[in-house]
């Protein structure tokens, strides 16, 4: 008799099966990546159908991932078989810029207080990513160590609660990084970046949290003016 949910079992093996929610999940990461990474461009459409191709799976883990991304307004529905970022408003982008001042500050201050030998290393790899993209004029690759940076950094705080805060804003901002580079933002960030990693390796609370608040800042300033 098969019983749902249980455990299967042989002496010496226990093999529990997976969960139906488990590609869901999996689709929805990936999906979450991409917009957070900065794949997903603002004024982009993209189909259920190509992510799905993309990630070799049926179109209904798609939807459902879609649909929860939807729901955490970083997604929005362009036509029934499109999807794209919403449109950022003015009030949006102040309230945006207004929590993450104050969240992010905090998740870097913490972080200071845990940041060990390992962790700095690989932040200074994601640091060296950061300028060599920049230089290359390369927008993508300087996105994806943006997200690594600042993230690798997140995660040292220690936090669930706060990470996944930090994600839904990150969600709803992070594609409209791609807009910054002609500015001349990416570099300006860059010094912060600096900032932040020399606080951090100093285990200065306080230094860091203005580094994290002067990035965030300067990214605010150029796309407050872009929506004018």
């Amino acid at each position: 008799m098969h019983m749902a949910g249980a455990a299967f079992r042989r002496p010496g093996v226990e093999i529990t099966p997976l969960s139906r929610d488990t590609l869901q999940e999996r689709v929805y990461r990936h999906v979450t990546e991409l917009i957070l990474d900065g794949s997903i461009v603002p004024g982009e459409m993209v189909t259920v159908q190509s992510l799905a191709d993309a990630f070799g799976v049926s179109p209904m883990p798609v939807r459902e991932a879609l649909r929860r991304l939807t729901a955490a307004n970083a997604l929005m529905v362009v036509s029934g078989r499109s999807i794209g970022i919403p449109a950022l408003s003015r009030a949006r982008l102040i309230d945006l810029r207004n929590v993450r001042f104050e969240i992010e500050a905090i998740a870097a201050a913490w972080a200071a207080e845990r940041m060990d030998d390992k962790s700095m290393a690989q932040l200074g790899q994601h640091l060296d990513a950061l300028q060599q993209a920049n230089a290359a004029g390369d927008v993508k690759s300087y996105l994806r160590a943006n997200y690594a940076f600042h993230f690798s950094i997140y995660r040292a705080a220690g936090s669930e609660n706060i990470l996944n805060i930090i994600e839904n804003l990150w969600l709803q901002i992070s594609p409209y990084f791609n807009m910054l580079h002609d500015s001349g933002n990416y570099s300006t960030a860059n010094e912060h970046h600096q900032e932040m990693f020399a606080a951090l390796r100093n285990r200065d609370a306080e230094a860091v949290r203005a580094a994290v608040r002067a990035d965030i800042d300067a990214a605010f300033m150029v796309l407050i003016d872009l929506l004018k």
